[in-house]
C-alpha cells in the first residue's frame, strides 16, 4: 500500500465517521461533558494500549490547554498512574484497574469517556459498569463492533471500521472536536 492509498483510507474512514456520528450525537456528548465540568463533576478517561494514550492526551488538552489559556478542567486520565495500575492487577485483577479509579474518583454527574476500539475491552466494561452504579454519565469511543460497552453508554461515537489504527485516528479527531468545543464553552 501507499502513503497516498493509505492516507485516503485514513481520510475516507474520518469522513464516513462524521456521517455515522453526526453533529447531533457529538453535541449530545459534549453537552453531557460541558455539565459535569460547570457543576465542578470530574471527567474521567480510560483505555488500553494507544487507547490509554489517547486517555492521556485527551486529558491533558482538558488540564492544559486545547487552543486558548483558560481556566483548568478537572479531568483524570484513569491510565496514567503505574502504582495504581499495577497494584490493582496484582491484588485485585486486571479487569478492576479502572473500575477502583472510577469507585474512588466518580460521583453522580461525573463523566466517564471511554476509548476501546473493539468496544469489549473488559477493564473498561467494568469501568463503564462501575460508572452506571455511582450515577455517572458515560461516553465511548469504539469502533464498529458492537462489544459489551454498548448497552452501558449514554453516548456512543462509533468509527465505522474495524482497523484499529483508523479507528484510533478518527478517534484522535473526535477527541480533538470535543476538547475544541469544550474549551469554548468552558472559558
Amino acid at each position: 500500500m501507499t502513503l497516498e492509498a493509505y492516507l485516503a483510507d485514513s481520510a475516507g474512514v474520518i469522513g464516513a465517521t462524521a456521517a455515522a456520528i453526526g453533529q447531533t450525537g457529538m453535541d449530545a456528548a459534549i453537552e453531557t461533558v460541558v455539565t459535569a465540568i460547570a457543576a465542578g463533576k470530574p471527567v474521567l478517561v480510560c483505555g488500553n494500549g494507544g487507547s490509554a494514550a489517547d486517555a492521556m492526551h485527551l486529558t491533558c488538552e482538558m488540564v492544559g490547554r486545547f487552543l486558548h489559556n483558560r481556566r483548568a478542567l478537572k479531568a483524570y486520565c484513569l491510565s496514567s498512574n503505574p502504582s495504581v495500575l499495577t497494584a490493582c492487577a496484582n491484588d485485585l485483577d486486571f479487569d478492576t484497574v479502572f473500575s477502583r479509579q472510577v469507585e474512588a474518583y466518580g460521583e453522580p454527574g461525573a463523566v466517564l469517556i471511554g476509548l476501546s476500539t473493539s468496544g469489549a475491552s473488559s477493564n473498561v466494561v467494568a469501568a463503564f459498569q462501575k460508572a452506571r452504579d455511582l450515577q455517572m454519565r458515560t461516553i465511548a469511543l469504539t469502533g464498529e463492533v458492537r462489544g459489551p460497552l454498548v448497552p452501558l453508554c449514554d453516548h456512543l461515537l462509533a468509527v465505522p471500521s474495524g482497523h484499529t489504527p483508523l479507528i484510533q485516528q478518527a478517534h484522535l479527531c473526535l477527541y480533538h472536536y470535543l476538547c475544541m468545543k469544550v474549551e469554548e464553552r468552558a472559558s
